[in-house]
């Protein structure tokens, strides 16, 4: 998790000037990589600099109470939820989508239990790691009910945990645990330590990536600036590059 800060505005007259020339973003980790490269693109051609503050959300709520002008979600269902939890920080009146992701299976590198379906996850022996969570609440299970798999692939959880951070830290601990249905995009954070395993067109599930102005922003124009950025073909580009649609 990479974690951008700025100044706080108590730190001063002129340093609290400067934090209403910075967008500040926060949201999940999973959508972090390629909001990260576009605020970066962003900032080279306006000038205009963006902050991203990524990770579960107990690690940067506090801060984000005082000074966040954008919040992103990891699919809709996360950002409303959100809504719900912080109705002073965000009232949805300025929530936008961004691109949608797939689900797939993660795998070992060189994938040794041979996994290449969802049917193969029901097979005696693979241990899966389960999200309960972090926009992935539901996932597996809307995947496996449509193919009549819910019982065998339930029965293989080994795991479950509430976030992202979590499943990777478990994942690189404990090389038992053979798979992990999540998002595509979470291979391109993870390539070194996964395989991707893709499905079929036909058995896809996509969620949304939504992002919103805060309710309290100082910088609205400038975050909405940012935000109109993200939604150019030249930032689909790289948000395709880091596994969305």
């Amino acid at each position: 998790m990479l974690v951008l800060l700025g100044f706080s505005p108590e730190m001063g007259s002129n340093r609290g000037q400067a934090v209403n020339d910075v967008v500040k973003v926060y949201g999940p980790g999973g959508p972090f990589g390629p909001i990260k490269e576009v605020a970066e693109r962003f900032t080279q051609e306006t000038g205009i600099k963006v902050e991203v503050t990524a990770g579960p959300e107990e690690k940067w709520i506090d801060q984000a109470k005082q000074d966040a002008d954008i919040i992103y979600g990891g699919s809709e269902y996360m950002l409303t939820e959100f809504m719900y939890d912080h109705p002073e920080v965000l009232d949805g009146k300025n929530r936008t989508e961004l691109y949608a992701r797939s689900a797939g299976i993660l795998v070992r590198k060189g994938n040794p239990k041979n996994i290449r379906s969802l049917e193969d996850l029901t097979k005696k022996g693979v241990k899966i790691v389960d999200v309960n969570g972090a926009g992935q609440l539901g996932l597996w299970e809307d995947l496996a009910g449509r193919k009549g798999l819910i019982p065998g692939i339930s029965r293989n959880i080994d795991i479950s945990v509430k976030s992202s951070a979590e499943a990777i830290d478990l994942w690189k601990a404990n090389s038992e645990l053979d798979a992990w249905i999540t998002y595509e995009s979470w291979h391109y954070r993870l390539a070194d330590v996964t395989d991707l395993v893709q499905l079929p067109e036909e058995d896809k599930l996509y969620r949304g990536t939504p992002i919103s102005i805060t309710s309290k922003s100082g910088n609205k124009k400038k975050a909405k600036q940012f935000i109109d950025y993200l939604k150019t073909e030249e930032s689909n580009q790289v948000f395709q590059k880091w596994g969305w649609k």
